[in-house]
């Protein structure tokens, strides 16, 4: 170690603390730590069941970009191998948001969360890419060893690197489409009727029959279905619910697979003519979780949902909760209620969050009059499909088409500037190889192509231009930047 490096040493060790520090009053002020019954590994993991929303995700990932930065910078000082700063820097920053996390369940006014992690975790690594940037030896170092290495010499492991390439944009697209499936179901949440759990989110009306299968019907069987509701009996094991509210007690699953839906607060004498009356002082819930339901509908990620309600009022809000599958306000697998005149539907994915609101769905003029009405809903693939009375009456949305623009700007950019960042390494490596580095180079356009094209084959979106071009722009403007940045060290030195 050079005397100017023994210099800088307290400053890195003191940016490396302030960074700490930083992540700690973010994160656990003002500190009102409380006692936790039952303290145990088992508790500890139960407490993980939580997701974090948007703003939360770009949060986390900025909070440790300074602890990235500032230990790359500790550890470049040490003169460690770069590959074991990479190793360190992420589980550092892993070590650290798992302290955070744990200590956040003896807070009540935080809660812990799986996603943090990871967000955690890319926020210091993308801070470490980011000193390698910023510091011109660093960078430049960096660059000459990737293009005297043994790799660039060799066609077949270039070509190698760049089957990789391809197959790890789709895996990165195979995973934009898993978070529009259901696999984050809560087995642990009970069916309710006209209300949330907690008895705060009152819908006023009548509900007259209720089906639920785990399979999403194609528009003829809907058809069928409205028409006669009785059809859903051809559905064999793909129906989990059936409820018919034509008496005045308790009400069983006509199927036999959940449990008895059971009057909650005030009792009210029902003739059962319109089906069961709820309003804020009764509504229905099941005397257990509907555990089979959320499992079997987690498993085959399809669900399909019919119901003939009537409204009691047309400027119901909260939204009122017609169906809910929930525990609270704050977490649900499902919901069909009542804003207004519109019917808002959520549903839980890892897109979505654990309250399903993260992307909203709502269908104005639903409710616009006190008629009984009949609402089909199916949901496959990210694709939501509503339907009132008849087939022409129908609405169709793809949660992926939903993201807002700000929200799938940062997705686009977490997608494919580390791609940008893997295909400046693959035109460093083939710089002497003029046609094969203009193979490469396609590396700018099929990323992208790659990602439309599962998206639009497994979901069912529609196919976008600017998407498309969105994600050649992350690609190609890093890449490019990169490439400005060596070539200006280069000329300096």
């Amino acid at each position: 170690m050079n005397n100017q490096q023994k210099y800088l040493q307290p400053y890195n060790w003191l940016l490396c603390s302030i960074s700490i520090l930083a992540v700690f009053l973010a994160t656990l002020y003002p500190f009102n730590f409380s006692d936790v019954d039952n303290f145990s590994l088992p508790e500890v993991i139960l407490s993980f069941n939580n997701s974090s929303s948007f703003q939360d995700q770009v949060n986390n990932i900025l909070l440790f970009m300074p602890l990235g930065f500032s230990l790359a910078r500790f550890l470049q000082s040490l003169k460690i191998k770069s590959r074991l700063q990479i190793l360190l820097v992420i589980l550092a920053s892993l070590s650290l948001s798992l302290t955070v996390e744990v200590l956040q369940i003896f807070l009540p006014s935080r809660m812990p969360t799986p996603a943090d992690l990871l967000n955690n975790t890319l926020g210091g690594f993308l801070g470490y890419i980011g000193f390698y940037i910023w510091n011109k030896k660093s960078f430049n170092m960096t660059v000459e060893r990737i293009e005297t290495s043994r790799f660039s010499q060799s066609n077949q492991q270039i070509l190698g690197f760049f089957i990789g390439y391809l197959f790890v944009t789709l895996l990165i697209s195979l995973l934009w489409q898993s978070t529009t499936n259901l696999s984050n179901w809560d087995v642990n949440y009970p069916l309710i009727i006209g209300n949330e759990r907690t008895g705060d989110k009152p819908w006023q009306g009548y509900i007259s029959e209720i089906h639920i299968a785990d399979k999403a019907l194609s528009r003829n069987q809907i058809g069928q279905v409205l028409r006669n509701s009785s059809y859903f009996d051809n559905l064999g094991d793909y129906l989990l619910v059936h409820y018919q509210f034509n008496e005045k007690c308790c009400y069983q699953d006509k199927t036999l697979q959940l449990p008895k839906l059971i009057w909650q607060g005030e009792p009210i004498n029902q003739d059962g003519s319109q089906g069961v009356f709820l309003s804020n002082n009764h509504w229905l819930q099941t005397s257990a979780p509907v555990t089979k339901l959320s499992e079997k509908i987690s498993q085959t990620s399809e669900v399909t949902i019919s119901a003939i309600v009537k409204a009691a009022n047309t400027e119901q809000d909260g939204p009122a909760r017609i169906i809910s599958i929930s525990d609270n306000s704050f977490r649900r697998n499902l919901t069909v209620g009542q804003e207004g005149n519109s019917l808002d539907f959520r549903i839980r994915t890892p897109i979505t969050g654990e309250n399903g609101s993260e992307l909203k769905l709502n269908i104005p003029n639903i409710f616009v009059d006190t008629r009984p009405h009949h609402l089909v809903i199916t949901y496959a693939r990210g694709t939501i499909q509503v339907y009132v009375d008849n087939l022409q009456n129908a609405y169709s949305f793809n949660l992926l088409e939903l993201i807002p623009k700000q929200q799938r700007v940062f997705y686009y950019a977490l997608t494919f500037i580390p791609l940008g960042i893997g295909l400046t390494i693959l035109t460093l490596l083939t710089k002497r190889r003029f046609i094969f580095s203009k193979v490469i180079y396609s590396g700018i356009l099929i990323p992208s192509l790659i990602l439309e094209g599962v998206l639009v084959s497994e979901s069912g979106k529609n196919f976008s231009i600017k998407n498309l071009l969105m994600g050649i722009t992350f690609t190609a403007g890093t890449m490019l930047l990169l490439k400005a940045r060596a070539s200006q060290i280069k000329l300096k030195n």
